[in-house]
């Protein structure tokens, strides 16, 4: 098996090799109205006690100023309206973050906030209100601290944007039971605009794989007034897309999968099928 290194050099190869071919078709792209609108997602910025859903601090930076440095980043409702015009001319980015670290609100939000850089923070609402950490964290044997509700109040008062990832950061893939449903998706909504006294308007998938989502939960989520849902497998969203539907990219800390996905791999364009549940198309 390959390791991490050998991985990333050869990506870092293909990137390289590839890269005039990216900058004509990102030049074609823009003239013709279909840039893509990419949103990145993140859970966890901090330098202590890594893991597979950690970056570093530096890191992070380093990722977000590289991004600002060539794109625009937008808001979730930018980005929505880019989608549903059926017309993008530059290519845009979204940040997120999922779950709801304690962490993150050390350095990584408040550096955001002082950039004024827009941010989608989705936090499951059982481990904000309760304290509890996240069984995967319990799993690997490092119980991390969820974000207290005050912190949540902060940030949403300080202008993150803050998003639904259910209550208890079920697989709702595997739930068929509608009343399950209701209380994980819409009962996150009303747990967080109870917290915020603002309203909540968009939701993430937790683990958010084509597995991990389903008809039922989409269709839940557009009747309980979610503006738009978010999965977590990549791809891009084009302009024409149904923008209920917003497909997302891990801001992964490896530098070759970052920079290749952020610069339009012609692999993973078409590559990466998009999950249809439905056409929940929004007045925008």
């Amino acid at each position: 098996m390959l390791s991490q290194a050998c991985k990333d050099s050869l990506l870092g190869m293909y990137y390289l090799a590839s890269l005039p071919v990216r900058r004509h078709a990102d030049s074609r792209r823009a003239a013709a109205g279909e840039a893509p609108v990419m949103t990145l997602f993140y859970h966890r910025v901090a330098d202590e006690h890594p893991n597979g859903w950690t970056i570093p601090l530096e890191a992070f930076k380093e990722q977000i100023n590289w991004v600002r440095e060539r794109y625009k980043i937008v808001s979730l409702v930018e980005a929505q309206q880019r989608i549903a015009r059926g017309v993008n001319r530059e290519p845009v980015v979204c940040i997120t973050f999922d779950d709801g670290y304690a962490d993150n609100c050390r350095t990584a939000l408040p550096w955001l906030i002082d950039e004024g850089v827009p941010a989608t923070y989705f936090v499951s609402t059982h481990h904000v209100l309760h304290g509890k950490s996240f069984q995967h964290d319990v799993e690997a044997g490092q119980p991390l601290a969820p974000n207290t509700p005050e912190q949540i109040r902060q940030l949403a008062d300080a202008g993150i944007d803050i998003g639904a990832h259910t209550r208890s950061h079920i697989d709702l893939g595997a739930v068929e039971d509608e009343q399950t449903l209701h209380d994980e998706i819409v009962g996150s909504k009303h747990d967080l605009e109870t917290l915020i006294d603002q309203p909540v308007r968009y939701f993430a998938f937790p683990f958010g794989l084509p597995q991990n989502m389903s008809e039922a939960a989409f269709r839940m989520a557009f009747n309980a007034g979610f503006w738009g849902v978010c999965s977590a497998y990549g791809g891009y969203n084009l302009p024409g897309d149904d923008p209920f539907h917003i497909q997302r990219i891990h801001g992964d800390p490896h530098w070759a999968q970052f920079r290749n996905w952020m610069t339009v791999d012609p692999r993973k364009l078409h590559g990466v099928e998009r999950y249809r549940a439905g056409d929940y198309r929004l007045g925008f």
